[in-house]
């Protein structure tokens, strides 16, 4: 039980080592399970409802055990190493170079700044949902971008700070992995693109979330009309009308034919085409067709319902029911049901809607001539 299995740095680790550690990271978390219970339930008994930076607090305050398990576990490597203290443990160099000087100290300092990070980002979302909406003008994609934007700023920091806290030359770095930041540069430019046009839709806010878009990609024969679900750094999830949900790279939504519906105006036209048959009393179509658009809630009725003759078809008179109703996820719905009331309007008045016609032309084949044609030709 006493050998020693291997070193952690000054310290010989052997098997009471692991198995004080075993025990110290098993009551720490059956304590952080137990506070949290038991602040969850005094909360309950005592209907107190806690909402942003308090719920934070709270998370905190359950998980704080870990560090002092952590610290704890740290002076139990003093069961076999008595001549090692704790500032050994700290100033213990594990990589020391001329690029690089890395111990035991500087890697706790890192782990909190990341903590300290994360809980930053925490504290300015809470900040921003409570800032922003107080605005009459409260929009969740400027709250989102600013969410975004700060937390690449606080990790960027982060990173920054962990590099000179190592005492890591950035500028030597990068000068000597200049040929192999080349090379990776060619093996992944489609994810950098992805990631540029991520940043292309955060900050130039043309499409945010919430949007409902049309994306009209040359591999597909009919353009997809989707919900902006979230805009992450290289991906975005988008919601087609059928309910499923994709995830596609950045590039597609700034570089592809993309339409906002959102950010064109609140009411949108939209068309029907009918075609009714030849000889039909024109005046009436029109005003069955007028009739059926205002017969729907969702048609504004102070704008203009136009019913139009488009074309002569080869089959009939091709009609279009324009009208004006809310920019909305659902118009082909509501199309839907317009088309149904012009066809129980259309059964209603015996006005029939013409079947394709074609006409087929046969041409009969040449007979073979017979012996009495040949004579005669003669």
């Amino acid at each position: 039980m006493s050998e020693t299995l291997f070193e952690l740095g000054p310290y010989k680790v052997c098997m009471w080592n692991l198995l004080a550690l075993s025990i110290i990271y098993s009551i720490a978390f059956i304590l952080s399970r137990l506070i949290h219970q038991s602040l969850k339930k005094y909360l309950i008994d005592n209907n107190i409802k806690l909402e942003g930076r308090k719920t934070t607090l709270l998370k905190l305050s359950s998980q704080s055990v870990y560090f002092l398990a952590a610290y704890i576990s740290i002076l139990s490597f003093k069961i076999n190493n008595n001549h090692v203290s704790f500032t050994d443990f700290l100033n213990y160099k594990i990589v020391e170079s001329k690029q690089a000087n890395i111990s035991f100290f500087q890697i706790i300092i890192v782990i909190g700044v990341f903590f300290a990070a994360r809980i930053s980002v925490n504290f300015m979302k809470l900040y921003y949902n409570k800032k922003l909406r107080q605005k009459e003008s409260f929009n969740p994609s400027t709250e989102y971008i600013y969410v975004q934007t700060t937390k690449y700023a606080i990790y960027i920091f982060s990173i920054l700070f962990s590099l000179n806290l190592f005492e890591i030359n950035i500028s030597l770095l990068l000068t000597g992995s200049a040929a192999m930041l080349a090379v990776i540069g060619f093996i992944f430019q489609e994810v950098f693109k992805d990631m540029f046009s991520g940043l292309v839709l955060l900050f130039e806010g043309t499409i945010k979330i919430g949007d409902i878009v049309e994306i009209r990609d040359s591999k597909f024969k009919e353009p997809v009309f989707a919900k902006i679900l979230k805009i992450n750094v290289r991906s975005t999830q988008i919601e087609t009308r059928e309910g499923n949900v994709f995830i596609i790279p950045n590039a597609k939504l700034t570089q592809e034919y993309v339409e906002n519906w959102s950010q064109n105006n609140e009411l949108t036209r939209s068309t029907i085409f009918v075609t009714v048959q030849y000889g039909t009393n024109t005046e009436l179509v029109m005003n069955l067709l007028k009739q059926a658009a205002l017969s729907h809630p969702k048609v504004k009725k102070n704008n203009p319902i136009q019913v139009r003759l488009r074309n002569f078809g080869e089959n009939g008179l091709e009609m279009e029911l324009l009208f004006w109703c809310d920019n909305t996820w659902d118009i082909n719905n509501y199309k839907s049901e317009i088309r149904l009331e012009i066809n129980r309007l259309f059964n209603q008045y015996a006005i029939k809607i013409p079947y394709p016609h074609r006409h087929l032309v046969y041409d009969k084949p040449a007979e073979t001539k017979s012996e009495n044609d040949y004579e005669n030709s003669i």
